[in-house]
């Protein structure tokens, strides 16, 4: 049995921080003198009050935190901070049930972007900002996880973007400290370049700030019903086009830029190459496919390819149109598009470019050597040998992914969902991406009609999903348990 106090000294501490950012959209509602800061204010205090006594009550100096452990402290902290942020919304007069104040806070901190909410256009600010303060501090905490934990645990073939001298034996919470920094900077500086550009479409700074968050976490929460397409007159669609590609790129390349020097980065990264290929290819496709069906003239049809093609792929789920009413072609393609994902170590979810790359390098190498039985045929990934252990590793992430998907799909419909539901709102659970697909759940619609018993299942798929999956499920190992 792995020493728990380390993981429950930085889930404490990672509590109260959550706390004292409760405080934030306390103040919002404050100034404009709306009675949700009350709910913002107790749940502040007792979140931070718990925090607080929780890290004072496991205190270790120089906590050593090892595999077992960070296996743990990565699922219990996502687990812990859906929960504590969602207190909330439990409260006058915000007051939604257990349910739904889970559903959306477990879709805001994991950056999935469903919600149950309407009428955002006319509710307390304070509760947009909550939304908005979710979704980014869970894009950061994503990318720390990416870079600092999840290589050494080697899931899901993450082990290819171990840091130079890690090894399995080197203490995490050192590591995963001096990362946060660099990456927080970085965090920081796009979203606030991103709030400029917003600035400069004529919103006003408070759907600018909201939506600069929520951009570069790729966690799609808008603070208007129309999403994004109640700004797309003034050109925010393209501003939100580019930072959700800034976000679905790996930020160890941003790293390398800034504090290298290393402006090439980019240009040599095998899978930002393949993200921006792929991405490119997919948002012509959709332009094609619309000028041929005559359904919009070439530059509205491009800006509504463009930032719904990207919007799905990155996972962010933002939308300005409900681009179901385009036809099958496009409906079939934008389920499919939520399974491609961004860069590793980025804020996008989902697969993974990486994962695709190290597949298909595989199926190069079985297909070669199937003729030549006694040939020796090396894979390379990025101009590197590519261990066997790293694509077990990967196709054994894409059997438990799909598995996953297909059990919450089968369950979903158990409950009495329609098949377009039921399967679309699976995908876009297991995969963080947000809005499903139908009239229930779709770009136009929210997950608030859904039985109960569905957003239980969806937001277990979320957090499943977006702890990649591997993490989640060797917790329920006896084998992980023994000494």
């Amino acid at each position: 049995m792995p020493d728990l106090r380390p993981v429950f000294f930085v889930i404490g501490l990672m509590s109260a921080a959550l706390g004292i950012l409760m405080f934030i959209p306390m103040l919002v509602d404050l100034f404009d003198e709306a009675r949700a800061w009350q709910a913002f204010g107790i749940a502040g205090g007792i979140t931070t009050l718990f925090g607080t006594l929780l890290a004072t009550i496991t205190y270790t100096p120089n906590p050593d935190l090892r595999a077992r452990g960070a296996f743990v402290l990565t699922v219990f902290s996502w687990l812990t901070l859906s929960i504590l942020s969602a207190l909330p919304f439990l409260f006058e007069p915000i007051n939604l049930s257990i349910t739904d104040a889970l559903f959306e806070s477990t879709s805001g901190i994991t950056t999935t972007g469903a919600t149950i909410l309407t009428g955002l256009d006319d509710m307390p600010r304070g509760v947009l900002m909550w939304r908005a303060l979710l979704q980014w501090i869970g894009g950061v905490g994503i990318i720390v996880t990416a870079m600092a934990v999840l290589p050494m645990l080697k899931v899901g073939g993450m082990q290819l973007f171990r840091l130079e001298s890690s090894d399995m034996g080197e203490k995490i919470l050192p590591r995963a400290a001096s990362l946060a920094i660099g990456i927080s900077l970085v965090y920081l500086t796009l979203t606030l370049l991103c709030f400029a550009g917003y600035m400069l479409t004529d919103m006003n700074w408070f759907d600018a700030l909201a939506h600069a968050m929520t951009t570069l976490a790729t966690g799609g929460y808008s603070t208007s019903d129309a999403s994004m397409g109640g700004f797309m007159d003034s050109g925010a669609d393209i501003v939100a086009v580019v930072f959700m590609i800034a976000g679905g790129m790996p930020f160890g390349i941003y790293l390398l830029m800034t504090t290298r020097g290393d402006w090439g980065a980019p240009l040599r990264d095998s899978q930002v190459r393949a993200f921006l290929t792929v991405i490119t290819c997919l948002i012509a496709i959709m332009t094609l496919f619309l000028l041929l069906s005559d359904q919009f003239e070439f530059s509205r049809g491009l800006r509504l390819a463009a930032f719904n093609t990207v919007s799905i792929v990155t996972g962010t789920g933002y939308a300005t149109t409900d681009y179901a009413s385009w036809g099958p072609f496009a409906v079939s393609a934008f389920f499919a598009f939520m399974f491609i994902g961004g860069c590793a170590g980025s804020t996008a979810c989902s697969i993974k470019i990486f994962r695709y790359q190290v597949a298909f390098e595989a199926l190069r190498n079985y297909l070669f050597r199937m003729p030549r039985q006694h040939s020796v045929v090396p894979m390379r990934y990025g101009g590197r040998p590519l261990p066997p252990s790293v694509v077990y590793s990967v196709m054994s992430y894409f059997f438990v992914f799909f598995l996953t998907f297909v059990v919450t799909a089968i369950l979903l419909s158990l409950i009495g969902l329609d098949p377009i539901t039921a399967w679309s709102g699976a995908g876009s659970a297991v995969a963080n991406v947000g809005p499903g697909l139908g009239d229930i759940i779709g770009p136009s619609g929210t997950y608030q009609d859904l039985p109960g018993t569905a957003k239980w299942i969806l937001l277990t798929a979320m957090i499943i999903g977006r702890l990649e999956i591997v993490t989640a499920l060797v917790l329920l190992t006896p084998a992980f348990w023994r000494s």
